[in-house]
């Protein structure tokens, strides 16, 4: 790469993406100290938790406790997902500094991760950013699915935009874009981006990789030069989602953490 940027902002979100499919419970106190720590670690953002139904994700159902308990360190931005205006209000509740809402590029990994279809859930998403723009919280948007469905195989490019552009349209902040099962390539990553950086801004996109296939990191260096600074990722590489069965954890901070300083 010729030219490193200036600076790069890691989203820890492994307190979230990294435990919601982890099937031996963790404690909630495990949890707390797990926070207190990365706290302490130099980041700036970290996604603690997700208020979602305890039905669907019984691994964080103790979000509002979690997220009330960590101890809060100046200069970290503690954030957390939330699915309708239900999660909104505990996190709320919970005084959390940002919320994030999602929603997929595929159909029907959106109808199996959310339960509603794509058109089903801009209107519930909508109310949700209204709502936390009139607390005085900044959103982000996620979608995922991006690069491929573990149902429906490729997902076009045009899709990407049609729900992107709605998100944008609602008011988020910041948009992160998801490689979900971990199919990306590089010349993938670059093909998009040069289509979305002429929609988007840079400064208002993230990027959010699995690491499946072992590109991840590959993809995050091409995305860098393509003027992405912005990066999600989980200590240890760990995550995955529930609904995207085969898919492995995150890229690893880790790992990213010490490419970035190389």
């Amino acid at each position: 790469m010729s030219k490193w940027p200036k600076q790069v902002t890691i989203k820890e979100v492994g307190p979230r993406d990294g435990l919601q499919n982890e099937k031996t419970a963790i404690s909630t106190e495990d949890k707390i100290a797990w926070i207190n720590q990365l706290s302490k670690t130099g980041l700036t953002y970290i996604e603690i938790t997700s208020f979602v139904h305890p039905k669907w994700i019984p691994q964080l159902s103790d979000a509002l406790e979690v997220a009330t308990r960590i101890e809060r360190a100046p200069g970290v931005t503690y954030a957390a997902l939330v699915p309708n205006q239900k999660g909104l209000e505990k996190a709320l509740t919970a005084q959390v500094d940002e919320v994030a809402v999602f929603m997929s590029a595929s159909e029907t990994h959106n109808r199996k991760n959310i339960n509603k279809s794509i058109e089903e859930t801009f209107p519930v998403l909508e109310e949700v950013v209204r709502a936390a723009k009139q607390e005085g919280k900044t959103v982000r948007g996620y979608v995922s699915t991006v690069f491929g469905c573990p149902y429906e195989g490729n997902v076009s490019v045009e899709q990407v935009i049609r729900v992107s552009e709605r998100l944008f349209d609602m008011g988020i902040d910041e948009l992160s874009l998801g490689d979900t099962i971990g199919v990306a390539t590089p010349k993938q990553v670059q093909e998009l981006l040069e289509i979305v950086l002429k929609r988007f801004p840079k400064e208002k996109l993230a990027m959010h990789f699995h690491d499946t296939r072992g590109t991840a990191l590959a993809n995050i260096l091409i995305s860098l030069e393509m003027g992405i600074t912005t990066f999600d990722s989980s200590l240890g590489g760990l995550g995955g989602c529930p609904y995207a069965p085969g898919a492995s954890g995150n890229v690893a901070t880790d790992d990213l953490g010490y490419m970035l300083h190389g």
